[in-house]
């Protein structure tokens, strides 16, 4: 899609600082109690958290508000997302997006009408063939006992279930699970509540509000060009592959509501120095003038989820780990970057020593050319701020790393003021 030659023209450095703006990294902490107010501000903004299980340092889903807004309580999370009452109604449905995550209850029709492209559940088409009425059974076990566990529910249908033999691997579901994701995938089931974060399903006319189930369902194109949208809003600037990569939308759907948006006017194409490819942006995006502040990212945040892009916007290369064997490891088995002024000028693997009650940091390494004395000192703010935040008591770091002895120092020199 080749713009037109009269697009603006801005620099990387504009560029960098629209995403950090649009994903409210040019904004001040609330200076009081965050409250659900600043939630629902945040999630304005970037739309959805993404889920995922790993849990070495602190789940996924509650790390980019964290970064964002400093300290909160979590249970602001887990209340919008998990329970329903008449003072505070859910805020948050499970659905795919991205990857799985929480997203705001009035877009759940947006992404159930078509315009996202169809995920790896319909790999298991085969096995819904193959036992239709394990659907049926599953469905009406679900309505009768929800929210429910699949191990639960692999009980109560009492069908083909097949278990996972000694040893088998975390994707070894048996077909009750597999029937489970797949009734996920489409819509048909969501997630009623989480425990100890095992999702319990349920129907999604239980689990939406009553204004989301009556709203007219959006036709795909209309579905298509809000979501677009959506991603505009949430990446400042961003190539055509950038925004559909946010919602994980079908190429052909996505390049036609693209194209929509920008004749109609709401979204503008830009240059940007140093792409390849060329950017869009919401007409009127936020450029500030610069970036202050630091915030530790986990791997799942949205500003550096999508790998080319984080390198493209701030010349880091990042990929996590964790599936690498340890003696293979660059930097670690769970490593956050660390954004200090609008810059990605280190890299820290964490982990939450939930038994010792410390937070520990096996490494930490700086990215080159970073002033390495005013590094050290923030990014050991940032990690007591952190241990803090997660009810630890102290910092410990390790020895890997270029950072690491400096870092020790610091993080020693601020326990002994406290």
């Amino acid at each position: 899609m080749t713009p037109p030659s009269s697009v603006e023209t801005i620099g990387a450095a504009a560029a960098r600082r629209a995403a950090l703006a649009a994903q409210g990294f040019a904004d001040p902490r609330p200076a009081g109690p965050i409250t659900r107010r600043h939630l629902v501000r945040t999630l304005d903004r970037i739309r959805l958290l993404q889920l995922d299980s790993v849990n070495v340092a602190v789940r996924a889903h509650y790390m980019p508000l964290y970064s964002r807004l400093g300290p909160y309580p979590r249970e602001l999370v887990d209340d919008a997302a998990w329970s329903h009452s008449a003072r505070r109604p859910r805020l948050l449905a499970e659905y795919w997006a991205h990857e799985a995550s929480l997203l705001p209850v009035e877009d759940w029709p947006l992404l159930r009408a078509g315009a996202k492209r169809d995920g790896w559940w319909r790999h298991y088409g085969a096995l819904v063939e193959r036992h239709p009425g394990l659907v049926d059974d599953v469905l009406a076990a679900v309505k009768e006992l929800g929210p429910i566990g699949a191990g639960a529910l692999e009980t109560a249908v009492g069908g083909p279930a097949r278990p996972r033999p000694p040893g088998a691997s975390w994707w070894e579901r048996s077909d009750v699970k597999r029937i489970c994701e797949y009734l996920f995938g489409i819509g048909a089931l969501t997630t009623g509540t989480r425990r100890h974060f095992q999702r319990l399903y349920d129907l999604p006319e239980r689990v939406l509000p009553p204004h989301v189930l009556a709203a007219p369902p959006p036709s795909q194109e209309e579905a298509a060009r809000a979501l677009v949208l959506r991603s505009a809003a949430a990446l400042g600037v961003a190539t055509e592959t950038d925004l559909r990569d946010y919602y994980r939308l079908a190429p052909a759907t996505h390049r036609a509501a693209l194209l929509a948006l920008v004749k109609a006017g709401e979204l503008e194409p830009v240059e940007v120095r140093g792409w390849a490819r060329p950017g869009y942006r919401v007409p009127g995006a936020r450029v500030p003038r610069r970036i202050a502040g630091r915030a530790l990212l986990c791997p799942f945040d949205p500003l550096i989820w999508e790998r080319a892009r984080t390198e493209r916007i701030f010349g880091f290369r990042y990929r996590i780990e964790i599936y690498v064997p340890e003696p293979k490891r660059e930097y670690g088995y769970y490593v956050f970057p660390f954004l200090l002024d609008g810059e990605l000028v280190a890299r820290v693997d964490i982990k939450a020593d939930r038994r010792a009650g410390v937070l520990r940091v096996p490494g930490a390494f700086a990215e080159p050319g970073a002033d390495l004395p005013r590094v050290t000192a923030e990014l050991a703010g940032a990690l007591r701020e952190m241990a803090d935040w997660l009810e630890l008591d102290a910092v410990v770091a390790g020895e890997r790393g270029d950072l690491a002895a400096p870092l020790a120092s610091a993080v020693h020199a601020s326990h002994s003021l406290t």
